[in-house]
């Protein structure tokens, strides 16, 4: 199947300002970084491209140089949030700034190892280990103690200084490499580790709680043998693909756009165009949450916030052909850091394909007895991500109507704890012999930054109204859309209303169609919830974002992250922060936040490892053709 794969690799040399960076410049950067910038022991965090003003990008032709500014975050010996260090290729010149107290940046793998390696030498953990009968006296013995490092943030234990670093370590147990350790967990136990003092302050011991011995394996060779009656799905383009790629720029069928991959934000779309016709300078992730309900010691003060503080865009899958991705396949690679500061690059980080997606149009007249019929395609621009147990794909799909659309797709293990005693249903519901698994939510808020055919947008708010009974309505079975103009920020804090069909509307009023009417692209929300926590509560206020699925604001370079930057053991920052002066948005560079998400209740069917499930949005063209853009497809009928 070698011969479906085409691939980008990132270039030695940047063309364009947006392009992902290249191994030399990571190199380069961190070479200077350490020779310039004052820096004492780094362990870096991340590395990304800085992006340039959306003016200079605008305004960047083929054949310009390309500004090149990478980012590095880390820690280093110096006490305090760590260092942010922006280095200028062109120039060689390096700037430091230190990130204060009361926030850090992204954990880094070296925090994860010292964390497990200080929990794994504690006497006082040691001991309550082997109290609930896990063998730890020798090395081979540790090495099959699965330890997950957890944020400090939010509930940070008492014995840990104000704005030191700090994670909250539990255990689990494998049988050998290969097993599941999520099956087995040493329950009621938690290491706090500050990381900053380079010491565990505290080892939380709940009561012994017996390690459940259940194989949760899912490898392989461990799986029931495979169903029959499956035959094989070839999907072939004899002729080749549709779209045609120049490094990271892809266009297909009149859309034109780049891919890459930021640090935090995962999966970004660039400068997304439709027949020459701008849609969304900038289209990705923003940030995320993972608020667990349960009572449980072990899970009450959960709420992960999985991109910014874990640094999603470092937990890369490298796909696989037919199992990832299936059909004809455009891969592009992308190149990141290890915390010892040398370039990694992970191969098949983004996978492109296009599908089949059914019926486009279809009508059969009764009268004449003939009938037209054209099938819809799709293009795919996926990458999956890895965060300890959970994995998620991020999947943008283009569609030939001119719909945008994104689907997040949540797998891996759920989080789980040893059943004892009677079963609290509600709050973790028994998902195996002597697993139980608490509820929770998945909160992902995503940054639209539109610039609909090129100028200023408006936002307006779309509700179904039902008209009274009357005299023009006698039976009351009349309503209409109403739509709202949303002028400030505190208008635009909304929330989805699937009882009256809410969505909400960009639109550009200095551009109209051939009927007169300013175009504009609807964003048509799923029925999503917003945040459960209380709004007083440390998980509410470091997410906040989450209160409402949808925000709005004029466009400052600077504000790009939901949660604020920096959210390692924060209090919260972000959108509260941007909207606090209640700008005016009639008419403006207008960014839209739209949080999605699911609350997940787990089942025995997730387990031992959970079917896909699924959240997203659309974006739908509202005005922006004239008429059905797709009646020039091809019919492939006899």
């Amino acid at each position: 199947m070698q011969d479906k794969v085409k691939s980008t690799t990132v270039a030695t040399a940047a063309i364009h300002p947006l392009d992902p960076l290249s191994v030399s410049e990571i190199e380069t950067a961190v070479a200077l970084a350490r020779e310039e910038g004052g820096l004492n022991t780094p362990y870096f965090s991340s590395v990304g491209l800085l992006e340039p003003d959306k003016s200079d990008v605008k305004a960047h032709r083929d054949g310009d140089k390309a500004v090149r500014v990478v980012q590095l975050l880390g820690v280093d010996e110096t006490r305090d949030g760590g260092f942010q260090a922006d280095v200028d290729l062109e120039t060689n010149m390096v700037d430091v700034q230190r990130v204060p107290l009361g926030s850090q940046v992204p954990y880094n793998y070296s925090d994860f190892g010292l964390a497990i390696h200080l929990t794994k030498t504690n006497p006082e953990w040691l001991a309550a280990v082997r109290a609930r009968g896990v063998a730890a006296d020798t090395d081979e013995d540790l090495k099959k103690i699965q330890i997950d490092p957890w944020p400090g943030g939010g509930y940070p234990h008492a014995d840990v200084p104000k704005g030191h670093r700090a994670l909250r370590c539990i255990a689990f147990v494998r049988e050998d490499a290969t097993d599941n350790g999520y099956a087995h967990p040493i329950d009621g136990l938690i290491s706090h580790v500050d990381v900053t003092d380079r010491k565990v302050v505290c080892v939380e011991d709940f009561g012994e709680r017996p390690v459940p011995q259940e194989p949760g394996r899912f490898d392989g060779p461990n799986l029931p043998d495979a169903r029959s009656g499956l035959q094989p799905l070839a999907i072939e383009q004899p002729e080749g693909t549709s779209f045609d790629v120049d490094g990271y720029r892809v266009q297909w069928q009149g859309y034109d756009f780049r891919v890459g991959i930021h640090p935090v934000h995962g999966l970004v779309l660039h400068q997304l165009s439709l027949n020459e016709r701008p849609i969304l300078y900038r289209a990705a992730l923003s940030d995320m949450v993972v608020p667990y309900g349960d009572d449980d010691p072990m899970h009450s003060w959960k709420h992960v916030l999985d991109a910014s503080e874990i640094c999603l865009g470092n937990c890369l899958n490298s796909l696989k052909l037919g199992c990832d991705c299936l059909g004809e396949i455009h891969y592009f690679d992308i190149n990141l850091i290890t915390h010892e500061g040398k370039a990694r690059t992970v191969e098949h980080a983004i996978c492109m394909h296009e599908e089949d997606y059914g019926i486009q149009w279809k009508h059969f007249d009764a009268q004449s007895r003939t009938g037209e019929v054209r099938r819809s395609r799709r293009l795919v621009i996926s990458s999956i991500f890895t965060i300890g147990n959970y994995d998620y794909g991020f999947f943008w799909y283009l569609y030939l109507d001119g719909t945008i659309q994104m689907e997040v797709k949540l797998t891996g293990i759920v989080g789980v704890t040893s059943k004892t005693g009677e079963v609290n249903s509600g709050q973790s519901p028994q998902i195996a012999e002597n697993l139980t698994s608490p509820v929770h939510q998945h909160l992902f808020c995503f940054r639209l930054d539109w610039e609909l055919d090129g100028g200023a947008n408006q936002l307006f708010e779309n509700n179904i109204e039902v008209l009274p009974v009357s005299d023009n309505n006698p039976h009351g079975t009349q309503f209409q859309n109403v739509s709202t103009h949303l002028t400030t920020e505190s208008a635009a804090k909304r929330e989805v209303a699937p009882q009256v069909s809410r969505s909400w509307k960009v639109v550009n009023p200095e551009s109209r169609n051939g009927l007169g009417i300013p175009v504009a692209y609807k964003l048509l929300p799923q029925s999503v919830p917003t945040i459960f926590a209380s709004a007083d509560s440390p998980t509410s206020k470091r997410a906040e974002f989450a209160r409402h699925n949808l925000w709005a604001t004029p466009y400052e370079k600077e504000e790009i992250a939901a949660s604020g930057t920096n959210t390692v053991m924060h209090e919260g920052g972000g959108l509260p922060d941007y909207t606090a002066n209640d700008r005016d948005i009639r008419c403006c560079d207008l960014v839209m936040w739209h949080t999605i998400g699911v609350t997940h209740v787990p089942r025995p069917e997730d387990w031992p490892v959970m079917p896909v499930e699924y959240c997203g949005f659309h974006l739908i063209p509202l005005g922006f053709f004239d008429r059905n853009p797709t009646l020039d497809l091809p019919g492939h009928c006899d």
